[in-house]
């Protein structure tokens, strides 16, 4: 009872201090079109993702999350009135073209997300359509614009809830409890929106979820879930260190009304564009350690593990998340951010 009440007591410092109404992504940096809308499109090929996170493992009704996730840019679109051209870097005092990102034309790109993310006794379902349009400043410099619009599912699990009456066996129903079971999901209209600046080796966006709050909503009108706006802040520069190297130091801060913000600070090396290892540091919570690989050009494998430094540390052995990626298109395009 006393190690329940301490898991308990934790897991509502974490909720009120951090507000998780959203997941958790570790390898962000990878996969920035998961706190950006802004980002769909931006590689010039088709992208079809798969994930899923365990967080606390070890931890009763702890979080976890699956997604799959399409990003493509529909070259169709693209201004006749500007040639598709990409970036040069120098690599040993030799000027080589820049296969990371597209630039120098103006590009619409589209996306789909399904996801599923269960949170102790609540589980929310999401599918989502994505919509962004990529504006070049100049040859080296893009600046994109992203939407994201959908409908999210908001369930009560009453076979995953346990209230006190039934812990202590005091006999005493409880009214929430009573009136949450068996009523059914409520439905929400979702809409996110986001921008990113890039090129030649720099990044930096800001995005905005959960814009329409609970305005649009039908369903189970009883469940009090009231969704609060979040705010994503991502920066980052990759650095060439030579033919074979890169590194790339990036930040991602997070702000909620009512709570600390909540900052994620990593590094990722890069070898040859086919294998990346990195470690994150998320402030009074985790640290992560990142690693991944291409296989044929087709196929990128990512995975990383995290460490509680919270107060949680002693109710869990970590949280794991893999992404399988699935690529194809003109050439192979590294996933290093924006660059």
């Amino acid at each position: 009872m006393k190690k329940l009440l301490a898991t308990l007591s934790a897991l509502g410092f974490l909720v009120a201090v951090y507000g998780q109404q959203l997941p958790q992504y570790t390898q962000f940096q990878k996969n920035p079109y998961l706190v950006n809308p802004a980002a769909t499109g931006a590689h010039d090929m088709f992208n079809m993702s798969l994930g899923g996170r365990l967080q606390w493992v070890g931890l009763s009704n702890a979080p976890s999350t699956s997604y799959l996730y399409l990003s493509t840019p529909a070259s169709k679109f693209r201004s006749a009135f500007m040639n598709r051209t990409y970036g040069k870097v120098t690599r040993n005092n030799k000027s080589v073209k820049h296969p990371k990102m597209r630039i120098g034309g103006l590009v619409h790109g589209f996306g789909g997300q399904l996801l599923v993310d269960q949170f102790g006794a609540f589980r929310t379902l999401k599918f989502a359509g994505s919509y962004a349009v990529h504006l070049p400043i100049n040859r080296t410099y893009t600046l994109s614009f992203g939407t994201n619009a959908g409908l999210s599912s908001h369930t009560f699990l009453t076979d995953k809830a346990q209230v006190l009456s039934t812990l202590t066996a005091t006999g005493v129903n409880d009214p929430v409890y009573i009136a949450q079971a068996n009523t059914g999901a409520q439905y929400v209209m979702d809409i996110d929106a986001g921008m990113y600046f890039y090129g030649n080796g720099f990044y930096t966006g800001f995005a905005a979820t959960n814009l329409t709050r609970n305005l649009v909503r039908f369903g189970n009108l009883n469940t009090n879930f009231a969704p609060v706006m979040h705010f994503f802040g991502t920066l980052g520069y990759r650095f060439i260190v030579n033919n074979r190297m890169d590194v790339t130091p990036g930040l991602l801060v997070k702000y909620v009304r009512n709570a600390p913000v909540s900052v994620e600070a990593n590094v990722l090396l890069d070898f040859n564009d086919v294998f990346w290892i990195g470690i994150t540091y998320r402030h009074l919570d985790a640290v992560a350690f990142l690693a991944g690989t291409t296989i044929n050009e087709k196929f990128r494998i990512g995975y990383s593990f995290d460490l509680s430094i919270s107060r949680l540390i002693n109710y869990n052995s970590g949280g794991h998340e893999l992404v399988l990626s699935y690529i194809f298109g003109e050439k192979r395009r590294s996933f290093s951010s924006f660059n």
